[in-house]
């Protein structure tokens, strides 16, 4: 059988090489798509990382804040403690010194009583 030249009909070969064409061309689609829904993934995971490197900056910040305010507490505590202990230590002198200031100033009346009669 003798085919006629009809411009408008596609043989097999040719009809398999086109639907070859269209799937490369539909692969190339859904790669495509993969990387917008990647892109699409990737901001809001970008976003979502921003937002808790935020967070995670403000918590860092309120505890340095709170270690500060420690801080300055534990010194006020040494300063308080030191001036605490300097007025203990005070009062152990004077309640040491005073008792044997009287004793020397009684047995210096007494030599006096005795000499002066």
């Amino acid at each position: 059988m003798a085919e006629s030249a009809d411009p408008n009909l596609v043989t097999l070969g040719e009809l398999g090489r086109q639907i070859g064409r269209l799937d490369s061309r539909f692969a190339e689609l859904n790669s495509r798509l993969d990387k917008v829904v990647s892109h699409d993934v990737y901001a809001i995971q970008t976003a979502y990382t921003e937002q808790r490197l935020s967070q995670i900056q403000a918590d860092l910040q309120r505890a340095n804040d709170a270690t500060g305010k420690l801080e300055d507490d534990f010194e006020q505590y040494q300063r308080d403690e030191t001036k605490r202990r300097d007025e203990e230590r005070q009062k152990r002198l004077y309640q040491a010194v005073i008792p044997v200031l009287l004793g020397v100033l009684s047995v210096a009346v007494a030599i006096w009583a005795v000499v002066s009669k």
